[in-house]
């Protein structure tokens, strides 16, 4: 009798969208997977896998997700007992706000091995991509990421209050009339500076630079929509960095086409 094959589950971050911008290791496992289970926003690497990959989108949109989180753990779970390589490929890192926490403990409690690798968080990447640092020497010596469906806590209302915080919210382009209203109520200065990157690393890349007091106002009028970051703080201001690029929105580096 043959012996069965053990599986296992690797969640690999796929970064802010471009396929080279994913880790080596990401690679490797992709090119080794059985199965795929893919998230919406992560990389789309369909064309490079073999015919013979399971692939599996369980993508989430703002307000609409067809594959309640639990499905996802079973799913994971059930194709690792059946002796399957399973990569479960998510934008941006698994750990941030990527629920890949409760993928592992899913898998570790069910007894399938599993392993985390890393991802270019958008919280750095797509400000980057615009020309935004989110730290900068005497401008913004700490950063602060936030979930922008949850409401505003304290830690984060002093955040938006601090001159000397990057504030980057991520998953807020819906939420952002309730954020803004929570935070001028609570003090922040109307005229703090706040960027939404739309697309960031792609070639419809979009910038909108404002301030906290017109970004509601700003946002509708153009039509910004997800997926887009949020970044609030000093290094948002027009010009802070990097002028000569501000001019355009490409993105700044290369996208893989």
């Amino acid at each position: 009798m043959s012996a069965v094959v053990a599986g296992r589950v690797d969640l690999v971050g796929g970064g802010p969208g471009p396929v080279d911008l994913m880790t080596l290791r990401a690679w490797r496992l992709l090119m080794r997977a059985d199965v795929v289970v893919m998230d919406r926003l992560g990389p789309d690497i369909r064309p490079h896998l073999s015919p013979d990959v399971e692939v599996i989108d369980v993508g989430k949109l703002p307000g609409h997700h067809p594959v309640p989180q639990d499905e996802i753990n079973a799913l994971l779970v059930d194709r690792a007992r059946r002796g399957k390589r399973v990569v479960r490929l998510k934008g941006g890192d698994p750990f941030v706000f990527g629920r890949g926490g409760e993928e592992v403990v899913a898998c570790a409690a069910a007894g399938i091995p599993v392993d985390v690798v890393p991802g270019v968080t958008s919280a750095v990447a797509v400000p980057e991509a615009a020309g935004i640092p989110v730290t900068h020497r005497r401008v913004a010596s700490a950063v602060h990421i936030v979930n922008g469906q949850s409401e505003l806590t304290a830690a984060t209302l002093a955040a938006l209050g601090d001159p000397d915080v990057t504030t980057v919210v991520l998953m807020g382009v819906g939420a952002l009339p309730r954020l803004v209203s929570d935070a001028l109520h609570a003090g922040v200065p109307a005229d703090r500076p706040v960027a939404i990157v739309e697309r960031g690393h792609h070639p419809d890349q979009r910038t909108t630079r404002t301030t906290l007091a017109a970004v509601v106002l700003e946002a509708g009028r153009i039509g910004v929509r997800n997926p887009a970051v949020i970044v609030v703080g000093d290094v948002a201001r027009a010009g802070m960095l990097l002028p000569d690029l501000l001019a355009s929105d490409a993105p700044i580096g290369g996208v893989l086409r």
